[in-house]
């Protein structure tokens, strides 16, 4: 028999897993549902199994894994920030994640708080609140058509993202290191290079995964780049925004404000951009929609069995990975 561990996450759904393993794997499986908030945890819940499914909270650490006889280990989104893939490589563990079960949901998040924050939506709902009727509350806004939005990085998400804008006539650019121009310009996109992207672009999205090379990479120099007109969209990892700098940026009015899904710590704790009136900061909730959780529960069972049965399973992560 086979052991499965889910995280009680609630966006995990563990009678997706015993219908669609079920289904596809022969032996019988035994589905476990635990509390993987720490690397202990998983150490302890895991011990004995042959799948875990994480989510966002689930730290597995080389230390972790190193007690474990796991077979694959699935990330239930789009990043494995994690989980330590090169431990678990060598410790023959199979690591895999859902890279396009949301695409459009984020996508879509991402342009919703970007025209949130350019067209001052907080601050005029605020102004009806309070009684007021005033179209100077949320002053100064800019045309969109007369803008340059950047994105910094151009994955699926991204893509979509500019397909989405497109629409609005502003010019689009990008930094991805690993997309080369002719693909960018498919998507209507000038590929440009991290300082000129801040030195282009009046409105910036964020995409990118987290790794080391972008932890922190919109940083006091890439947003003392920007006007005070500008919105910082983050979708992506909260530790890809240097928190710091970008509060100042907020605090000295050198930007206009921020759209955020993603936080340094989740859910916050005296978090400074949470609460300001310039700043728009939903719960990490961009991947949400019915049918992006149903694709991800089946994505990821579906490569639960896979490895069960010997195969190679669809979101398989690539250790050596130039991204990662």
């Amino acid at each position: 028999m086979a052991t499965v561990v889910l995280s009680s996450f609630p966006m995990i759904d563990p009678e997706t897993y015993r219908e669609v393993l079920a289904e596809r794997v022969d032996e019988p499986v035994e589905i476990e549902v635990a509390d993987l908030g720490s690397a202990e945890r998983v150490a302890e819940a895991a011990a004995g199994a042959d799948a875990l499914v994480t989510d966002i909270n689930t730290p597995v650490t080389a230390e972790a894994l190193a007690g474990l006889d796991l077979r694959v280990v699935v990330r239930s989104a789009v990043g494995v920030d994690n989980i330590d893939v090169g431990a678990a490589a060598d410790e023959g563990v199979t690591v895999t994640r859902v890279p396009d079960y949301c695409t459009d949901e984020v996508a879509t998040h991402s342009v919703s708080l970007l025209f949130a924050c350019l067209r001052s939506l907080k601050a005029y709902d605020g102004e009806v609140v309070a009684g007021g009727w005033s179209w100077e509350a949320g002053s100064p806004i800019r045309r969109v058509s007369a803008s340059t939005i950047g994105l910094l990085s151009f994955g699926p998400i991204a893509r979509r993202a500019a397909e989405q804008l497109a629409g609005f006539d502003a010019e689009l650019v990008a930094y991805d290191p690993f997309v080369d121009a002719d693909e960018m310009a498919e998507f209507g996109v000038k590929k440009v290079d991290f300082e000129e992207l801040f030195d282009r672009a009046d409105h910036v999205g964020v995409y990118a995964p987290l790794t080391d090379a972008t932890r922190e990479i919109v940083d006091d120099d890439a947003l003392a780049r920007l006007d005070e007109d500008s919105v910082v969209v983050n979708v992506s990892r909260g530790p890809v925004v240097d928190t710091d700098a970008l509060f100042d940026a907020l605090e000295r009015g050198a930007i206009k404000g921020a759209g955020l899904d993603v936080l340094t710590e989740e859910p916050p704790e005296d978090d400074p951009l949470v609460g300001r009136d310039d700043t728009i900061v939903t719960p990490h909730a961009a991947w949400y929609s019915e049918e992006a959780r149903d694709d991800l529960n089946r994505s990821g069972a579906a490569d639960v069995a896979a490895v069960l049965n010997g195969e190679t399973p669809a979101g398989r992560v690539d250790p050596d990975a130039d991204w990662l």
